[in-house]
């Protein structure tokens, strides 16, 4: 098992003017972090990858479509196109960063809302335009780990059962699943069991307070949860995801309205070692 921790805390552009803090994150004990693909090209990404690789820090990567022009549930057979062309670009940004994991809502576009619930035919769409990128992310060696959202979110898979089924009937190897305990807290009748039952689609696990920030201070039933993921087999990354009010635009699409630590600090210190004695007592 390798412990991550996700940018968003701090910004969604990641460079050389995070190295001090790059280095403390390393130096508290993380294997890895996860960077935010938003903006740039790859070669912007591959010169951070080559500063990571200095630093001694694996990564995985993250991203999300929030502009419904790029939708790839749509309607509109260019609106599609667009959403695929920038997964194939955050694909090979992923892939030059050194990132085997791209995850995410990378479904549907974030905080778009139709009025009504997921149609037949927004998911026979979905199934195309998944296979398209997921070819795509064949060649680049990136595995898309979709995310199921709490319902205020998005619309189209708020629980691990409905999204496991989506990936059943997409049936690429390369799009796979995303666990992630906020929104597992909000939206499953039993947390435990959504993990427990779609285990073998889940390839990424963001590690996320009820509040969004430390990890361990709120009411995740974290025992319960880390020895559900233990007993799974699963050794992959669980990743700190929290969110503070430094990027008011980050800030205003997660709702985020307060501070939810005393400092970033204190997010991934104590969170990693909640991580890391968590894990270690349900041995």
């Amino acid at each position: 098992m390798k412990v991550g921790m996700c940018m968003f805390l701090w910004t969604t552009s990641v460079g050389r003017k995070h190295e001090a803090l790059l280095r403390d994150i390393k130096a508290t004990g993380f294997d890895g972090v996860e960077i935010p693909i938003f903006e740039g090209a790859p070669d912007d990404y591959r010169r951070l990858g080559a500063l990571l690789d200095v630093i001694g820090l694996e990564r995985t990567a993250v991203s999300a479509m929030s502009d419904p022009s790029m939708n790839l549930i749509s309607s509109d057979p260019a609106a599609r196109k667009r959403g695929i062309a920038y997964m194939q670009w955050a694909i090979d940004c992923a892939s030059a960063l050194g990132a085997d994991t791209l995850s995410g809502p990378l479904h549907s576009t974030l905080g778009h809302f139709s009025g009504t619930g997921p149609t037949a035919a927004e998911l026979k769409r979905s199934i195309s335009s998944q296979r398209t990128i997921g070819d795509h992310a064949v060649e680049r060696g990136v595995t898309v780990a979709l995310e199921a959202l709490n319902r205020f979110e998005c619309y189209l898979f708020n629980t691990m059962d409905d999204l496991a089924g989506h990936i059943d009937a997409i049936g690429h190897p390369n799009i796979r699943a995303m666990y992630d305990t906020f929104h597992a807290n909000i939206e499953e009748a039993d947390p435990i069991g959504a993990f427990t039952r779609n285990k073998d689609r889940i390839v990424h696990v963001h590690i996320s307070e009820n509040d969004r920030g430390v990890p361990g201070r709120g009411n995740i039933p974290w025992t319960e949860t880390f020895k559900a993921i233990r007993a799974s087999g699963y050794d992959q990354w669980l990743t700190i995801e929290a969110f503070g009010r430094a990027l008011k635009e980050l800030a205003a699409a997660t709702k985020v309205w307060r501070d939810f630590s005393e400092t970033p600090e204190a997010v991934y210190r104590d969170g990693y070692r909640h991580i890391r004695e968590g894990w270690q007592g349900v041995a």
